[in-house]
């Protein structure tokens, strides 16, 4: 019988590729690496474009933070947005499963790749990215994240690599990039390599250009909250060493730097684009660690509150938030709302091939309200910028 059913197995799974095979279309989409999303008919004109990812956050991770804050109830930001869809997070390598930096250039780019790359395409081809591309347009930029900037998804908006482990170019080309706005951790990679703390081989003093070029540079949380964003030209902030460990933490949180960051973005009439990591959400999942997956996603959710508030107050802003994977294979076993106690499974230490989410606000949010590879959500998003071509391909194929 056993025999049977894997023989019965193996003929289902090919067929499903020869009916693939047969039909482009769907080959296409499917794998494609460049961008084949539709364009949005009656598009709405978008002034700011803010992308928050939590990383390793699938619809469970969601649905504890949710029980633990609310037993039965509604009540996270992430349930004020009025648009939800499903986000398809494969990369281009064999094993489909993407790591953090082939979504992260897939959410930045509009173009799928290899795991490991950073804006790079599969043949190590240079990918613009929408910060990029928001600079372009004289559009103010910022990034925010709870990791090291450096790491492989904010990396992925403002760097070019091969492999996303070469911490010390990214961060070099992270100080040249055109942002306004850096906020998170990973100071040891901008100092010069005499410094006590730098991880460096060089003696490139990475923040010292910073700081030439105008930008206000500071490693003292405590600094944050006592800036006047209007005395501030540019912002770069980086609170720890390497990552936000718990300490830092305690002196400097995601939706502070996110609120900070967005009054010093907002003050260009042209607009901006911003985007915030929830980044630690991902470490819970590797680590099984339940308590510290909902504190985490607790706390990038205050940080889309932040947004939210902002994008309700000025309008022009479209707010994306989803996730570059799911983490840990997290299941939900037992919930008592009475004691508000959860119990859950994990089914890897790895990341899943978990369905992500995508929840949209603002003009053209609508788009998102459907079952869309992540290299689709940033080719939508700047059709409200006027840009019909931001991957070199046409919409509408």
């Amino acid at each position: 019988m056993r025999r049977i059913l894997v023989l019965i197995l193996v003929v289902f799974s090919f067929h499903g590729l020869s009916r693939a095979e047969g039909n482009d279309t769907v080959a296409i989409r499917q794998f494609a690496e460049y961008g084949d999303a539709t364009a949005i008919e009656n598009v709405r004109p978008v002034k700011n474009i803010v992308i928050m990812i939590g990383d390793g956050m699938g619809f469970e991770a969601i649905t504890a933070a949710r029980i633990h804050s609310f037993g039965r109830g509604v009540g996270l930001a992430l349930d004020r947005m009025p648009v939800t869809g499903q986000n398809l997070s494969y990369s281009l390598s064999e094993d489909i499963i993407t790591d953090s930096a082939a979504s992260g250039t897939a959410l930045a780019c509009g173009v799928k790749t290899l795991n490991g790359r950073i804006a790079q395409d599969r043949h190590a081809a240079r990918l613009k990215t929408i910060l990029e591309l928001a600079g372009e347009l004289g559009k103010s930029t910022g990034l925010v994240a709870t990791s090291k900037v450096n790491h492989a998804t904010p990396a992925s908006f403002a760097s070019h690599v091969k492999s996303r482990n070469n911490y010390w170019e990214i961060a070099r080309q992270m100080s040249r990039a055109p942002l306004d706005v850096l906020l998170g951790g990973g100071y040891g990679y901008f100092l010069p390599g005499s410094h006590p703390e730098s991880f460096r081989d060089d003696e490139l003093d990475l923040l010292g250009e910073m700081r030439s070029r105008g930008a206000s540079v500071t490693m003292d949380p405590g600094q944050l909250g006592n800036l006047d964003p209007d005395r501030v030209k540019a912002l770069v902030g980086l609170f720890a060493r390497d990552d936000l460990d718990r300490t830092a933490r305690s002196a400097v949180n995601l939706s502070e730097m996110t609120g900070t960051a967005l009054k010093i973005l907002s003050r260009n009439p042209r607009g901006f684009f911003m985007m915030v990591e929830g980044s630690q959400i991902d470490w819970a999942g590797h680590g099984h660690d339940l308590e510290y997956s909902v504190g985490e996603t607790l706390e990038f959710d205050r940080a889309v509150g932040v947004v939210l508030s902002f994008a309700e107050k000025h309008g022009e802003t479209l707010v994306i938030v989803t996730a570059d994977h799911e983490t840990g294979g997290l299941s939900l076993n037992k919930a008592s709302e009475k004691d508000k106690t959860l119990t859950a499974g994990w089914t890897t230490g790895s990341h899943t091939a978990n369905v992500v989410p995508v929840f949209a606000y603002g003009p053209n949010a609508e788009a998102f309200g459907a079952v869309i590879h992540n290299h689709h959500i940033p080719q939508l998003a700047v059709q409200g910028w006027g840009v019909k071509n931001f991957t070199g391909f046409a919409y509408g194929k």
